[in-house]
């Protein structure tokens, strides 16, 4: 229900839990002391050994000589050698630099970082040897891989979560069923607690008893304590904040409170941007009233989409990215990706594609699927398997093609999703980037744009598993992106409900 504070929306690491710690392996015995020891004076020998070889060839190898005529070469340049040095190191630059700039355009990824993931990084040991070293253990290895799978699989706030009163909430009366996993709503609790509070909660009471309420694991509790913190000040926005996301039970109800909360909000900003230099706890409550500031704006924003006044919520979310450009990593900018598709303004989403599809930005399914969308538009009308197959594919369908495979690189589950192979349910509240999470919330929102699009599914459906022959082994290597997580299908578990894993 929340973002995280300003750190991004990542953030809470899905490793097994049976993975053992990292500084509880066991201690070396004498013998690899003693082997580790003579590693050491052995190292320092091949030194020692190295500099009386070069003392004993100086003569026969002339070094003195060769030195000083090392020093008469380098006296001797004039400045016209040092300029043409300096220019043609320019030349070469800018020329590295166009080359990076048409590779990145056309395949949209850097061919320098490609080259040094693909071919250098194993040879600077980016891999794990196959040969054990002695001394070390089968738990040393284990918990290595633990630390690499818990860098690569993290777990990220959905930029479009549902709402727990209106959406969540409702399917549950209706089905019998909980659409959210134990551990999804556990890390939302800490979102909550991240965003939402700060040091400075207990000079204010209705901010300490919030602060306890988002610690509630009882929804009814939650929300009794956000009426009580109400009792203590009316404008406490955070209260309003829990009872638009949990009590509400329609869009319009939820829509409502955002409003009152988004009212308090804008007060106690104010009043915290006068406060913020006079201390360390007064630029945590600036920094924590900015955040639920954004989240409030971000939800009326969402509102607005499902209530149908798109370009309401267009306007809402470009004047937060301009009112707060540096919290661009909070993936505002997916929310207004889908909303611009709605509206069918094709011309817009190339525009935010320019800025967020960036070699230097992380990259998500909205963004390589969405920019696949766009080049497959241009061609999937008129798209034929049969006169492709003739003909060849022109430069356009090859661009199309090569976009898709991409996105499939990127994240292989959500062409199932979007050619309806596999059923969809609600999307989690935290998804995992290139996982089955993050297919299910991009497939929720975006197939209705697929659809749209005339052809666009046939073309993906012809062309999407041509990404495997590309790369057979996708775990091992990447083409355009780090080889897939292995660890995905254990964070996923945790994530999605029981419904979908029987599937």
């Amino acid at each position: 229900m929340a973002d995280s504070d300003g750190l991004g929306e990542a953030a809470t690491a899905a490793a097994s839990p049976s993975a053992p710690a990292p500084g509880l392996s066991p201690p070396l015995g004498w013998r690899e002391r003693l082997r580790a020891g003579l590693a050491g004076i052995g190292a320092s020998l091949w030194f020692v050994a190295g500099l009386g070889l070069l003392y004993a060839l100086r003569v026969p190898l002339r070094l003195c000589e060769n030195l000083a005529a090392v020093t008469v070469f380098l006296n001797s340049l004039t400045p016209k050698f040092y300029v043409a040095l300096t220019g043609t190191s320019s030349l070469i630059s800018g020329l590295i630099f166009i080359f990076e700039w048409w590779y990145f355009h056309k395949h949209g990824t850097s061919f320098i970082e490609q080259v040094s993931v693909s071919h250098l990084r194993p040879l600077m040991g980016g891999t794990e040897s196959s040969i054990s070293e002695p001394g070390s253990s089968s738990n040393n290895r284990e918990s290595e891989t633990s630390r690499q799978n818990l860098s690569e699989c993290k777990v990220w706030r959905n930029p479009l979560n549902l709402f727990r009163g209106a959406e969540y909430r409702r399917y549950t009366w209706v089905t019998g069923k909980e659409p959210l996993t134990y551990y999804d709503m556990n890390l939302s609790a800490q979102d909550h607690q991240t965003f939402f509070t700060c040091d400075t909660d207990f000079l204010r009471p209705s901010d300490t008893v919030m602060q306890k309420a988002w610690r509630e694991r009882n929804p009814p509790a939650r929300i009794k304590a956000a009426y009580q913190a109400l009792e203590l000040n009316n404008d406490c926005a955070t209260a309003y904040v829990l009872l638009a996301e949990e009590e509400a039970t329609t869009i319009v109800d939820a829509e409502r409170l955002f409003k009152q909360a988004l009212k308090a909000g804008e007060t106690i900003y104010r009043r915290s941007q006068q406060c913020q230099h006079q201390s360390p706890q007064h630029e945590a409550q600036l920094r924590r009233d900015t955040n639920v500031l954004v989240y409030i704006k971000r939800r009326l924003a969402m509102c607005a989409r499902k209530l149908g006044r798109i370009r309401e919520a267009v306007k809402i979310m470009r004047d937060l990215m301009k009112e707060f450009p540096p919290l661009t990593m909070l993936n505002i900018h997916e929310n207004l990706l889908e909303s611009l598709l709605e509206l069918q303004a094709y011309a817009d989403v190339q525009a935010v594609l320019a800025k967020y599809d960036d070699i230097s930005l992380p990259k998500s399914a909205a963004i390589c699927y969405t920019a696949a969308l766009l080049k497959t538009r241009t061609v999937s009308d008129k798209f034929s398997p049969e006169t492709a197959s003739r003909r060849g594919l022109s430069t356009a369908e090859i661009n199309a093609v090569e976009a898709i495979h991409r996105a499939v690189e990127f994240n292989p589950h959500v062409p199932k999703y979007l050619l309806e192979m596999k059923s969809l349910i609600l999307p989690p509240e935290h998804i995992l980037k290139r996982g089955d999470s993050e297919a299910v919330a991009y497939a929720f929102f975006h197939l209705q744009h697929w659809k749209r699009i005339e052809g666009a599914l046939n073309l993906l459906q012809c062309t999407w598993e041509g990404t495997f022959r590309m790369i057979p082994y996708p775990l091992e290597k990447g083409h355009l992106f780090y080889p897939y997580p292995s660890c995905t299908e254990t964070a996923d578990r945790e994530l999605l409900p029981l419904i979908l894993k029987k599937k």
